[in-house]
């Protein structure tokens, strides 16, 4: 099977009744035809529908969905129908997030709501250490949570079934964004990405009234500040925080197939608009409404350094650089999450967020650049061999691939153990000057300490946290990370959160 859209009835008939679920049914119908002509085969299974899920042998899920009714119900699908693209229809109160315990508990986050299970193998839980290893390419078509009819939700399916790739050429541009103290950070974002021609815009000075124009190129990198349940996003030059872009300055501005990678807290957060004072909806829902193609950001506070490059910065990079490459979004996305954690001998407390928090909103099989092949697939020959296949073996043998990776990472990353520790007074002593230096007051700090199970020389884990006056007179934590093994200081990086 090529694509499997998971959907529960019951949840989208109680949201929107009978009729929406109907025109739901019909824009569905609709994007079944329109990726056949794509060469895309795509089934739609109600995963809570005994009559659909039984012969699969997968459990149903009940008609109050939870997350582990319905990371079983993937699992199984998984297994029985080996699909190369997972589709989840609906926003977080239609189809749940897995609430992840928080690796970085001192930020204030309870828990990470996150997708990343459900393209994992492993079994349900609530541990972010047991999944490490994604193998499946999974994106989610989000409504609004609060909405009482579908049509953010048919518009996103209309846009899904007329989406066409484009030339390489139409993505020679970026629209960068950054707020002005992390200009560095961002700077080399752009350059890894894209190449040192595109500009960077600044916040301050810049924004939020953007114009169609500077928002015209189709592939976005945003590195600011974001806050929960809020539709702006903020710049920073040292205690000032003016908005950098709004959800109803983007509003009719998106160039239709535009590709979107935000490093902000909560970036790609998906909420009842009216939690918002503003009442407008979620940048990120925003964008997909008016076009955009993917939409990759955080569901909680995301991390990266204010010079150089980590956590958000490279997982965002990964993703971009694989879309460019003509990769579909939701490739794009398991290989930038496989490239991130496999760079690592062990993923850290931020990184290890990091993996969990972002996700991918759109329909993963969209492919925004068209893929260059090898001269000889152009020929009429080779063209009259695959006419019936289209690319479904050589994308079988790309999910092969990236299976095997995704096991190898499973298997070879090791796990972070809470522990009750003692920084090692060599850590201590070279640690507290660079607290202070970093405007933090070493007493003020909370720290938290993991154990990684099965490094050499008993390999320790140290997450200094403090909070710094941020957004709306609101705290933002700062954190300072630090690796101890054999009672030295092995590597420490300081990390502010977007």
């Amino acid at each position: 099977m090529d694509k499997l859209v998971v959907i529960h009835r019951g949840a989208l008939r109680t949201k929107y009744g009978a009729s929406g679920l109907k025109k739901i049914d019909a824009a569905l119908a609709r994007l079944v035809r329109q990726d056949k002509k794509r060469g895309i085969d795509t089934t739609l299974v109600a995963v809570d529908l005994a009559s659909e899920m039984k012969p699969l042998r997968a459990p149903v899920v009940p008609a109050k969905p939870d997350a582990r009714s319905l990371k079983a119900a993937i699992d199984a699908l998984a297994k029985a129908r080996q699909p190369h693209y997972f589709v989840l229809l609906g926003g977080p109160d239609v189809l749940p997030m897995v609430a992840l315990k928080n690796p970085a508990p001192s930020d204030g986050d309870a828990h990470v709501p996150s997708d990343l299970p459900y393209a994992c193998e492993a079994a349900y839980s609530t541990d972010p250490n047991r999944f490490l290893g994604p193998t499946r390419v999974l994106g989610r078509l989000p409504d609004l949570p609060g909405a009482s009819k579908p049509e953010l939700l048919l518009q996103l399916i209309k846009a899904a079934a007329d989406h066409q790739s484009r030339d390489r050429r139409d993505f020679d541009t970026s629209f960068g964004l950054s707020a002005e103290v992390w200009q560095a950070s961002t700077r080399q974002s752009l350059d890894n990405t894209f190449g040192p021609a595109n500009p960077l815009h600044l916040s301050p000075p810049d924004g939020p009234g953007w114009t169609q124009a500077e928002l015209a190129p189709r592939m976005h990198f945003i590195n600011c500040h974001g806050a929960e349940h809020d539709t702006s996003y903020y710049g920073q030059h040292g205690r000032d925080f003016p908005e950098a872009m709004t959800s109803a300055g983007v509003k009719g501005r998106i160039t239709p197939g535009s590709v979107v990678a935000a490093e902000c807290c909560y970036g790609a957060q998906v909420f009842d608009p009216a939690l918002a004072d503003s009442g407008e909806w979620p940048i990120s829902v925003r964008y997909l409404a008016d076009g955009a193609a993917a939409f990759v950001g955080s569901t909680t506070i995301a991390y990266g350094p204010s010079a150089g490059n980590g956590s958000a910065d490279l997982i965002c990079q990964f993703f971009l650089q694989r879309v460019l490459t003509g990769a579909s979004s939701g490739r794009a996305l398991l290989e930038a999450r496989q490239q991130f954690a496999g760079a690592r001998t062990h993923l850290d407390p931020v990184d290890l967020k990091t993996l969990a928090q972002f996700y991918l909103l759109g329909d993963p099989s969209l492919q925004p650049v068209t893929f260059v092949g090898h001269a000889l697939t152009k020929t009429q020959a080779f063209k009259r061999a695959f006419a019936a296949v289209q690319d479904r073996g050589v994308r079988g043998l790309r999910r092969e691939r990236l299976e095997r990776e995704g096991r190898n990472l499973a298997r070879s990353l090791p796990r972070l153990k809470s522990i009750e520790a003692k920084p090692a007074a060599a850590v201590t002593q070279a640690v507290t000057p660079m607290l202070r230096e970093s405007g933090l007051a070493p007493a003020d700090c909370q720290r938290t300490s993991y154990e990684v199970v099965g490094a050499p020389d008993r390999r320790v884990v140290h997450i200094y946290t403090a909070s710094l006056p941020a957004v709306d007179a609101t705290l933002r934590p700062l954190s300072l990370v630090a690796t101890e093994q054999g009672g030295r200081l092995l590597h420490v990086r300081r990390m502010h959160a977007r």
